[in-house]
């Protein structure tokens, strides 16, 4: 019988990060302070983050060491299995080889808690009681109120009002580990308040949820906040993914040629990809990687590369990113986690350079994508993780045209047990296909006043 799963022992829990800074021929531009457009230095961030992550997020050191402590919380989950998806070949019929790293087996159900626990021990490190966030389907939002209950931190979750009302479970899913939850927009914040009473029917975005998380974390100076994405030191914390996976290639005799995961704002696709960029950049490999973006929030395929805030309120800095303008409100697509306006520094550096590449895939497309995946490999996906099953299957579909046998590898970032109602409109033909037209984008960025990058 050929071997459908690669495990990996307890001990081949990566007992370092990888940073990719360090291998970048072009380094990330420094983020900016919102008002005089200088460059920051650890003050502006010191309100909101525990130094030893501040550190995190401007080291250029190649490898950071993993506390034991964290990588004791790991072992609840870590190492995850590496899956051949001989199932969803057989359907393609394609001579492509289909691997995929399944991360939905965490507590939380995704690869959030990677970054979570450690985020929280840090916090708890510097004596700090209560932390702020927000989240969009609820997956970071999970993973985080997880992390602050282990380690004894009260947890304020400010959930894009869309998935608020549409996937309750994920609510209940953080008061169970102690979290408090409320929609976002909300009446808490000035930002809130601010923007219900221009839009009292707001379906909320990652910028005004962030906006709100950040605004009550500057009030208290017990208080900070977390971010699921986007950061540098986020997208550090999820390389355990792709580290593990390279052993486990190895195991399965095996080597990828290309390279598949969701992106919202970095940390899924970083955590997969960027081991294997290292050897791109070491060794000379040439792996394709492939962000997939939903074509309701395209900002890789379609936005521009500019300073512009990481929120909606400017309480950030300003990050060099593909942008569709911090103003810029998705639709409503059940992939809650990808609705974020911008990129990760770090990814808009890689695009930038065509060291990575970008794909953007409708609604429909993902959830049919994610049936066939479900019907042939059992595991239902989150509505995040079939754009990469998309993708993958596009990429497939070229190899059987082309008549090669490429190997494809790509993250399932999540299960989709609390997407039920996602898949109940799909499989009804309620679905509605979002695509946002050009005028769209070219409105929210003509509000922008932000340094643009040549």
């Amino acid at each position: 019988m050929a071997q459908k799963k690669f495990i990996l022992s307890e001990t081949d829990i990566p007992e370092k990060w990888y940073n990719i800074v360090a291998d970048m021929p072009n380094k990330p531009l420094p983020p900016l302070h919102p008002g005089t457009k200088e460059p920051i230095g650890p003050d502006m961030l010191a309100p909101l983050f525990p130094m030893e992550l501040i550190k995190q997020e401007v080291t250029t050191e190649k490898w950071v060491t993993i506390p034991d402590e964290v990588r004791e919380i790991y072992k609840i989950w870590r190492p995850t299995p590496l899956f051949r998806a001989y199932g969803l070949e057989k359907l393609l019929d394609t001579p492509a080889k289909i691997y995929y790293k399944y991360e939905g087996g965490s507590p939380a159900g995704s690869h959030k808690p990677n970054t979570a626990i450690p985020q929280a021990y840090y916090n708890k490190q510097a004596g700090i009681k209560r932390i702020t966030t927000e989240t969009g389907a609820g997956q970071w939002g999970s993973a985080l109120s997880f992390a602050c209950k282990l380690f004894d931190i009260e947890c304020e979750v400010y959930m894009v009002r869309a998935s608020y009302d549409g996937k309750p479970y994920r609510k209940i899913m953080m008061n169970t580990w102690g979290a408090t939850v409320y929609p976002s927009p909300s009446n808490r914040t000035e930002t809130g308040r601010k923007i219900l009473a221009a839009d009292p029917h707001s379906p909320g975005s990652l910028g005004i949820a962030i906006s709100e998380a950040v605004e009550l974390a500057f009030q208290d100076e017990n208080t900070n906040y977390a971010l699921g994405s986007v950061l540098n030191h986020v997208l550090m914390h999820q390389t355990v993914i792709g580290l593990e996976t390279i052993k486990q290639m190895e195991q399965a005799g095996d080597f990828p040629d290309i390279i598949v995961a969701p992106f919202g704002g970095g940390s899924n696709f970083a955590g997969i990809s960027f081991p294997y960029l290292r050897l791109n950049m070491e060794e000379g490999r040439k792996i394709r990687c492939i962000a997939a973006e939903p074509a309701s929030c395209p900002k890789l395929t379609r936005g521009v590369f500019r300073y512009d805030l990481g929120d909606t309120a400017g309480m950030t800095p300003l990050l060099p990113m593909y942008t569709l303008g911090h103003n810029f409100i998705p639709a409503p697509i059940h992939a809650g986690g990808l609705r974020y306006h911008g990129a990760g520094a770090i990814v808009s550096q890689l695009l930038k350079d065509g060291l990575i590449e970008a794909q953007s895939i409708k609604q429909l497309e993902c959830f049919e994508a994610g049936i066939k995946f479900a019907q042939t490999e059992g595991i239902i996906p989150a509505p995040e993780a079939t754009h990469a099953i998309a993708t993958v299957i596009r990429e497939a579909e070229q190899a059987k045209k082309e008549g090669t046998a490429k190997t494809i590898l790509f993250n399932l970032c999540g299960h989709g047990h609390f997407d039920m109602g996602s898949y109940e409109q799909y499989l009804s033909g309620k679905l509605v296909e979002h695509e946002v037209t050009q005028e769209e984008i070219l409105e929210s960025l003509a509000e922008l006043d932000t340094p643009l990058i040549a």
